[in-house]
């Protein structure tokens, strides 16, 4: 497995090893030992996975204090641009973000660790993400920043008229605006 830097030290892209022959492809998705060696000592607990269509925005959602996540993403099918966005006060790099094409046919992941806003638009027909959580879902915990925050300057790469959202994420506020952020811890 390949790990690879971003601009946000913490957040890792992982590309891993691919064997291909006429039958397909194989390859370890995920393997504790090498990454606790390799990316970080994480534990992961839960599995998701979620199908969406072009257009979708998901996001961008982090979890605070005691229930705070990291997350192994990844595409099964489909291409997403995803966005890790530095959520921790304090932090050197607070405010910026990570955005990665993660697709089905470069098998690419992305480690968000705590104390980031994750989120992800989905740049084909359909999409099917799988992502990995070191803690359980916690409603009262949960926050959330704007998609379309100016501050942020992400580009989602779906023209504003074609971006699908629930009720929910057309409804946070601006990062300067939350009230539930991670505080900074080294």
């Amino acid at each position: 497995m390949k790990i690879l830097d971003t601009a946000i030290p913490e957040v890792k892209i992982l590309e891993p090893r691919l064997f291909e022959d006429a039958r397909g492809y194989f390859f370890e998705s995920f393997n504790e030992r090498l990454f606790a060696e390799l990316v970080a000592p994480v534990h992961f607990l839960q599995d998701n996975e979620s199908r969406s269509s072009y257009g979708v925005v998901r996001g961008l959602h982090f979890q605070c204090g005691e229930a705070a996540q990291a997350k192994l993403v990844r595409v099964i099918r489909g291409r997403v641009l995803d966005v890790a966005v530095d959520v921790r006060r304090g932090s050197p790099t607070f405010g910026q973000h990570v955005a990665v094409e993660l697709t089905e046919d470069n098998h690419r992941q992305l480690f968000i660790p705590r104390g980031f806003a994750h989120g992800f638009s989905v740049l084909s027909e359909e999409v099917i993400f799988q992502y990995k959580c070191d803690n359980y879902y916690a409603p009262e915990a949960e926050g959330a920043i704007a998609w379309d925050d100016p501050e942020l300057g992400i580009d989602w790469r779906i023209p504003r008229e074609e971006v699908l959202l629930s009720a929910k994420d057309s409804a946070h506020p601006r990062l300067s605006e939350a009230t539930k952020l991670a505080e900074y811890i080294r």
